[in-house]
């Protein structure tokens, strides 16, 4: 066709990054749906024509820290060569092929590498195209294994308040109905079994009280829970809640009496976020099924993996089905798994740990302020996670004008102000962020 195609001379219009900020922000608007919101967009989106280390360049040349490391995953900072490297090296072999009936070496090599680094007992690796379809597998895996094992019955899972597991709709099912942001949709989600937030808050002593309500829906539900399903340590998108690695520990004993899978949702606490390379290491815990994602790439490609121990998938294949029934097109797609391995490396080369302590203190000291501020209800910190609860909801148009203005990029939601930066920011980059963040909580109406 001449001229190249439909559509060639517009996409011509994009060669020089987009063209002018306000005629980019217009071809948005007219087509162009953003996370968790209307269409069009009620606040403008901010245009990045790039990123480099910690800083996103805007449209209009300003430079920005990314105090988010891109909704958690970009660990290592933007375009960083190790990465760079593992992309171009394996777009020299191939970009993309079929996992159906073919096999090739970066999923392999990505395979072996998560079986070593995560919690023991962990050993057959489905790897999934995103957070919330690792989820979906988790649950298929858990209900396939009950059916597998003689036990259809159990069709149910069991988790608590506060829980946010992704966007699809088995994930959505275990979401906290209210702060898991998909209460319109509880009329046609499977009904799960919901118990208390998890406490108390870490760092406070454990008390059997705090898992009585947990342990008398277990037991009373037993022969219908199929698995029990959380996020360790840290409630992420939920509410950025902290609790004690005790809990945890005695869940792991309560799956174990009542013969109920545990599966461990670290999508967003996994490779380090929280001071240990997974959440369930703060309780020494394994847990039967595992999902990760988020950082696993060192948000470079879209890629998750749900592991399991090799019990649960001899469980799996031993239903009707005879297969684990999922199988998405990119599975195990070339160019994720090969960046994803050498991100995991990238990790394990560097003094991860202590880059996250010095992050977590670095956090805690400049949010300290905040904590005096009328508005403000809580100040936390555990990792490289760092979160102002205030007392009302954040207005998020406003305060994020005048986050940019310091040079920031954050992305508060609801009652909540708080960052998850990159393992390599620089003092001044936390200044910088902490200072932000505590120049909104005052500014707070």
């Amino acid at each position: 066709m001449a001229g190249g195609g439909p559509g060639a001379g517009r996409a011509r219009r994009g060669d020089d990054q987009g063209g002018e900020p306000g005629d980019l922000l217009e071809r948005d608007r007219r087509h162009l749906w953003h996370p968790y919101a209307p269409m069009p967009a009620a606040i403008p989106p901010v245009p990045v024509v790039s990123a480099a280390g910690t800083k996103l360049t805007l449209a209009d040349g300003r430079q920005v820290i990314d105090g988010m490391s891109s909704w958690w995953a970009a660990i290592h900072g933007h375009r960083h060569p190790v990465l760079d490297e593992a992309v171009r090296t394996q777009l020299d072999a191939v970009a993309h092929v079929m996992f159906g009936g073919i096999t090739h070496p970066a999923a392999v090599e990505l395979a072996e590498l998560l079986v070593e680094i995560t919690p023991p007992g962990l050993q057959a690796v489905f790897l999934a195209d995103s957070g919330s379809v690792s989820v979906e597998v988790a649950i298929k895996m858990a209900l396939q294994y009950a059916r597998g094992t003689g036990r259809p019955e159990r069709t149910r899972l069991l988790t608590v308040a506060s829980g946010y597991h992704g966007d699809t709709l088995a994930a959505m099912s275990v979401c906290d109905p209210v702060t898991g942001m998909h209460g319109m949709f509880s009329d046609i989600l499977p009904a799960q079994l919901f118990a208390p937030a998890p406490g108390p808050r870490y760092g406070e002593p454990f008390e059997s009280e705090h898992v009585a309500a947990f342990t008398g829906l277990l037991e009373g539900h037993r022969d219908e829970i199929a698995a029990v399903i959380l996020e360790p340590v840290v409630q992420g998108a939920g509410g950025m809640r902290f609790y004690s690695p005790d809990y945890l520990a005695e869940v792991r004993r309560l799956c174990d009496r009542h013969g109920v899978l545990l599966i461990a949702d670290e999508i967003a606490t996994g490779f380090g976020r929280t001071g240990r390379m997974f959440g369930c290491d703060h309780a020494g815990v394994a847990p039967d099924i595992m999902c990760v994602g988020k950082a696993l790439t060192g948000g470079y490609l879209s890629m998750a993996a749900t592991l399991c121990t090799a019990e649960v998938a001899a469980g799996v294949s031993a239903a009707e089905s005879g297969a684990l029934m999922h199988g998405p097109t990119f599975m195990a797609n070339p160019l994720a798994a090969a960046v994803a391995t050498a991100s995991i490396r990238l990790l394990g080369s560097r003094p991860w740990a202590a880059e996250v302590a010095a992050i977590g203190a670095a956090l805690e000291t400049g949010l300290a302020p905040a904590a005096k501020l009328a508005g403000v209800a809580d100040v936390r910190v555990l990792g490289a996670i760092g979160v102002i609860e205030t007392t009302s909801e954040v207005p998020v148009a406003a305060t994020g004008e005048l986050l940019l203005d310091r040079g920031v990029w954050l992305r508060p939601f609801g009652r909540l102000l708080y960052t998850m930066p990159p393992y390599i920011s620089s003092a001044e980059d936390l200044d910088s962020i902490t200072g932000a963040m505590v120049a909104a909580a005052e500014a707070l109406p």
